[in-house]
């Protein structure tokens, strides 16, 4: 199953909670700020690149500067520990209506990309650590998932 938005469910006009779809990313609180930071960037570029309609029409300024265009239904950037993190990933994993994205924490270990797949690779699933998951779903179920986690400060 494809996540995202139809072009017709895209309405920049409505506030976010009222699209059908919600797009959290949730980071470790364990994280120094710069590696929280990039954790939480690389797994939404992810998401961009896979979730349609995610990203609203490009702003122009009053002088004909254009701006690129964002998230129209927002992203919220919650903080999470390790150990919930890796059961928030669980259970969104295996909801087919759902998007995840996510940074083991081998991406931040490793300089060289291929050697990131590599230490993935090697790795069994549940041994896998992360650094970040970046969800798509639909909102009521999503909500449930995260919980009450706090904004990441």
């Amino acid at each position: 199953m494809t996540v995202g938005f139809a072009t017709e469910e895209i309405d920049p006009s409505a506030p976010t909670r009222a699209a059908r779809l919600k797009w959290v990313v949730v980071v470790d609180t364990a994280l120094p700020a710069g590696r929280a930071a990039n954790a939480a960037i690389c797994t939404a570029a992810a998401t961009v690149k896979a979730v349609a309609g995610l990203l609203g029409d490009d702003a122009i300024d009053a002088d004909g500067n254009s701006h690129p265009g964002l998230p129209w239904a927002g992203c919220t950037v919650l903080a999470a520990d390790a150990a919930t993190l890796r059961t928030i990933r669980a259970r969104a994993a295996a909801r087919p209506d759902f998007f995840v994205a996510d940074m083991p924490a081998a991406a931040q270990q490793t300089r060289v990309y291929t050697e990131y797949l590599t230490a993935v690779g090697e790795a069994p699933a549940d041994a896998l650590d992360y650094y970040a998951v970046s969800i798509v779903g639909p909102r009521n179920p999503l909500d449930k998932i995260v919980g009450k986690l706090p904004l990441m400060p």
